[in-house]
């Protein structure tokens, strides 16, 4: 298993003729990865507390919250409640992140046969949409009547999709053929 910051070093002489790039500092790199959780709507606290602790134990860092910006009496949300989790992970947290998510979480899926490169978007950011946070062997082993779903971006500094592609898939994710 080769991890991340192994692969980093090796970017630029892999894709320099691909992309013209004549210096090291052209080539793209991990910028930050954000996770992202939606709660729905839910008043109870012990499911709220439980969503930040799991989302806590799989990032290693502590979750802020996201407030409603909005009223809507629909869905009995009032300006301020608490409507999701987000954790933003820089540096040697983000790489080990994706470590575990290439390298562990995504073939623990169910029926997993890639990742679709469509999620790309122009800017060079991947966005990947994840139905179970239990493939993270942080909470498998934990009661299984709570599961929710969870967004992860990893923001590059790549200037278009193409090479944003070229380089998440020399990183190791792994995409649909």
């Amino acid at each position: 298993m080769e991890l991340i910051q192994d692969k980093q070093k090796t970017v630029f002489e892999a894709l320099k003729g691909t992309f013209g790039w004549k210096n090291v500092m052209q080539t793209p790199k991990v910028e930050k990865v954000v996770i992202s959780v939606g709660i729905g709507s839910t008043k109870d606290k012990n499911k709220i507390g439980l969503i930040a602790d799991r989302l806590a134990k799989i990032t290693g860092q502590k979750p802020a919250t996201r407030g409603a910006k909005q009223a809507i009496a629909t869905f009995k949300t009032r300006i301020g409640d608490t409507v999701g989790y987000q954790v933003t992970l820089r540096g040697a947290r983000a790489r080990d992140f994706l470590n575990r998510l290439i390298h562990i979480a995504l073939p623990r899926t169910k029926d997993f046969k890639g990742i679709s490169a469509a999620s790309i978007d122009d800017m060079g950011n991947y966005t990947l949409g994840l139905r179970e946070h239990t493939v993270f062997p942080e909470t498998a082993e934990e009661d299984l009547k709570d599961v929710f779903g969870l967004a992860a971006t990893v923001v590059t500094t790549a200037k278009s999709k193409e090479e944003a592609r070229a380089y998440l898939a020399h990183l190791g994710f792994p995409f649909k053929k």
